[in-house]
């Protein structure tokens, strides 16, 4: 048996806030299933590793015998999330959040244990609410309060349009934490906004409010920008596992930390125990192969990552890619560079639109990955094992420009 001290100091790991931290462990002592609240809008027929943050978090709470609540957003998906946006993000039509929503079931379950798992769609409560009852629950909230959200403060500071439907989405989100009843609530940190507004609506409601624990926003391939399809810096979970072990063997050093502390269900003591290792001279490149496997294990198999890993050490070991590779240093400004830009700078490709070719027919890997999107991006500071076409190999180091 767990205590609620010691769930507590778990459940910490990795978040970015726990509001009220104090609450929470009055919520743990009451020695109870708590309800835990995380919801989904079905934007996209695939999750990544940045989704699985808050669900590896879901995954701790069930492992202290607290019920999950995985909550599909098809009605808030007919709204559009303007959450982090510049503009008015077009709804969804109820055949495509079908369609996503089916596949998010097929997915979750790889961490999730169904046993401990209730799936809801907000439709159910929201698609009977009359135009009346939604027009009450507009009325708890201020435009005022509204435009203290970031985003919507900067699109109307900068004279950009706010459509009326999009105030209503923190309101929706909110009050699904009413019709579950939830105790806590897990979102990322831009959905911090939204997760507070379940709290108030909660307590209006003569309930005991929800606790909110913020995640963060995982950083993708690249080490600086949040993992996103359209930046081409993801690794999808029901990508093959060849792709996802070459992936996450391209990520730096110092970001396979991170991607341990919010994606491995290794406990404290064993990533500890891990960082002594690399500090006492075991190589990083060992310790992201037990990464790796761990990933690909949850996903696929256990011989999956067996088969990735050696497939991984046959290419970069044993002579796959040429022993007499060129070794290239560039230097570029800022944290990350065009793809496109390396190609040709370092004579992968004797132009940009030669570069951009190459990518949009499949021939170029990086750290034998292959990389088709045209504007995929690497970070500066490290070193990647380029390949443009079947033969043409180089070892290139991407320094940050001086002066």
């Amino acid at each position: 048996m767990v205590s609620p001290e010691e769930q507590l100091q778990e459940l910490r790991r990795g978040a970015a806030e726990i509001l009220v931290e104090s609450e929470l462990l009055r919520k743990l002592r009451k020695g109870r299933p708590l309800k835990i609240k995380a919801g989904f809008d079905p934007t996209a027929p695939d999750l990544h590793l940045g989704h699985t943050v808050l669900i590896n978090k879901m995954r701790r709470f069930q492992d202290f015998g607290h019920e999950v609540i995985f909550l599909i957003g098809d009605f808030t998906g007919l709204i559009g999330d303007p959450t982090g946006r510049n503009a008015t993000r077009p709804p969804l039509t109820p055949d495509e959040v079908a369609a996503n929503a089916a596949t998010y079931q097929q997915q979750i379950f790889k961490i999730l244990d169904p046993a401990r798992t209730r799936i809801e769609f907000n439709s159910r409560w929201m698609g009977p609410m009359s135009a009346a009852g939604l027009i009450k629950l507009a009325g708890r909230q201020t435009v005022a309060r509204m435009l203290e959200r970031d985003d919507f403060s900067r699109r109307y500071k900068g004279g950009q349009p706010i459509a009326i439907h999009e105030f209503l989405y923190p309101l929706v989100q909110g009050y699904d934490s009413v019709a579950l009843q939830a105790d806590v609530e897990l979102g990322g940190t831009d959905q911090k906004f939204n997760l507070l507004m379940g709290r108030q609506l909660q307590e209006t409601e003569g309930q005991e409010p929800q606790v909110v624990i913020t995640m963060p926003l995982l950083e993708g391939l690249d080490g600086v920008n949040k993992m996103s399809k359209s930046l081409g810096n993801y690794i999808g979970i029901a990508e093959a596992p060849d792709d996802m072990f070459g992936k996450l063997m391209s990520i730096s050093d110092e970001l396979m930390w991170r991607y341990f502390e919010l994606l491995s269900f290794k406990s404290n003591a064993e990533l500890e125990s891990l960082r002594r290792a690399v500090l006492e001279g075991r190589n990083p490149r060992d310790v992201k192969f037990e990464l790796a496997a761990e990933i690909i294990t949850c996903f696929h198999s256990a011989d999956a990552a067996k088969r990735a890993l050696d497939n991984f050490v046959a290419r970069f070991q044993k002579g796959l890619v040429p022993d007499d590779i060129r070794k290239i240093s560039i230097s570029a400004e800022g944290e990350d560079v065009r793809l496109a830009l390396v190609l040709k700078d370092s004579g992968l490709a004797a132009s940009s639109s030669a570069a951009y070719r190459l990518l949009e027919q499949g021939a170029v890997r990086v750290d034998g990955v292959k990389i088709m999107e045209r504007d995929a991006r690497v970070a500066v500071g490290n070193t990647y094992v380029l390949q443009s076409g079947k033969r043409d190999f180089a070892q290139v180091t991407i320094t940050p420009h001086q002066g």
